[in-house]
């Protein structure tokens, strides 16, 4: 989901200065609340009899997109405030690099636990 965010703020910087573009954005702790209860999953066609039965889903597919409303409005349309777009880019990729760094420590911590079973 993080991942998301930033791909929608980054489309916001880009279009700063397209004419009647709206801003999206969404609600990080309702998204994290929408993806643990929807249920999206989507049956799949077994062509074979030995194709393993199973079920694929978009889980961002639930989220719902959140138009911000600016601090002041521009003459084209355009909703997209630059600064406020580059704090929350900024602060996105910092929660992103730490829910990485997070991932990464815990199944590195696995590794040398399952490494020191092996022994």
């Amino acid at each position: 989901m993080r991942a998301y965010r930033q791909q929608l703020i980054a489309s916001n910087i880009a279009n700063a200065d397209t004419p009647n573009y709206k801003a999206v954005d969404i609600d990080f702790q309702e998204a994290l609340r929408i993806s643990r209860s929807a249920s999206t999953a989507v049956n799949l066609t077994a062509t074979d009899p030995r194709h393993v039965q199973g079920q694929a889903g978009n889980p961002l597919a639930a989220i719902p997109l959140k138009y911000p409303v600016p601090q002041q409005g521009n003459a084209d349309g355009n909703t997209v405030d630059i600064d406020v777009e580059r704090a929350k880019f900024a602060e996105n990729a910092l929660m992103y690099e730490f829910s990485l760094n997070r991932v990464s420590g815990h199944f590195k911590h696995l590794m040398e636990l399952l490494a020191s079973l092996k022994d």
